[in-house]
């Protein structure tokens, strides 16, 4: 794996899962919003945190980078379960 298409799968995966966020608050535009707006920062931060990581790596590059690739899944991971436990709230 090189670092362009590791930025290219943070890019991608942290878009969609936005884009799954926004997709709930345009479809149910009577619910209350402020949740989904607070986990959409969250993954927001947590772009801008793998991007910045993933240009100043530490130690061996590929352990570094299987490593930051395993904490992006795992963190998108808990990010969809607090989206779905916000919408199954609001539903």
């Amino acid at each position: 794996m090189n670092l362009r298409v590791f930025k290219k799968d943070i890019e991608f995966f942290v878009a969609e899962f936005i884009d799954d966020c926004a997709l709930f608050v345009a479809l149910n535009p009577h619910k209350d919003a402020d949740e989904i707006v607070a986990i959409i920062d969250e993954a927001v931060d947590l772009y801008n945190n793998l991007k910045t990581r993933a240009n100043h790596p530490e130690g061996p590059k590929k352990a570094f980078y299987n490593g930051l690739t395993k904490e992006m899944f795992e963190k998108l991971d808990e990010l969809c379960e607090k989206l779905s436990a916000a919408v199954s709230k609001q539903a």
